[in-house]
């Protein structure tokens, strides 16, 4: 019995999810905050990659939105449709503190950040194509062919999961 108990104690407490548009904040604040930029490729992998963690270690969502397995790589329609005005240019928008102050777990996304958030969108766009997620939502398609195929929290979790368990 309290070894139960003990369990439902210690299961991460669900969070009220944000939006991919609030995380997508919290990214161009960073780069900001360390005087780099952010383009909507790389800004659309490290939502990608927040997810996927996101659900390996606290067991739910970040973000509400589906991530689609488009031709370059992850991406969420909602924020890429935001920021699709930038193209390749680095997006500029100013992002304050406050707007930022009740992301959840934003140790977890300084931590996307510290891995992920130096390398460019071209580098992350390859790196997500070469992984499951992004494959098993392609199928067949080949990869220059347009697509709006969901890619799936499950195989995002498993996969993601399984390279905690390869590096141990």
């Amino acid at each position: 019995m309290l070894s139960s108990y003990f369990l439902f104690m210690n299961k991460p407490k669900k969070q009220k999810t944000k939006s991919a548009l609030d995380i997508a904040k919290f990214f161009i604040w960073k780069a900001s905050k360390e005087g780099k930029s952010i383009t909507n490729k790389q800004l659309q992998k490290l939502l990608y990659y927040s997810q996927a963690w996101h659900l390996v270690y606290k067991e739910e969502p970040i973000f509400k939105e589906e991530i689609e397995a488009w031709v370059h790589g992850p991406a969420i329609k909602v924020v890429y449709n935001k920021y699709k005005k930038y193209g390749y240019r680095p997006i500029e928008l100013k992002v304050n503190d406050a707007e930022i102050s009740d992301i959840p777990n934003q140790d977890l996304l300084e931590e996307i950040w510290r891995v992920y958030g130096k390398y460019d969108g071209d580098y992350l766009e390859q790196l997500s194509h070469n992984e499951d997620p992004w494959q098993n939502a392609r199928g067949q398609i080949h990869a220059s062919v347009s697509s709006n195929n969901v890619i799936s929290l499950e195989d995002m979790k498993a996969y993601y999961s399984s390279l905690i368990k390869k590096s141990s």
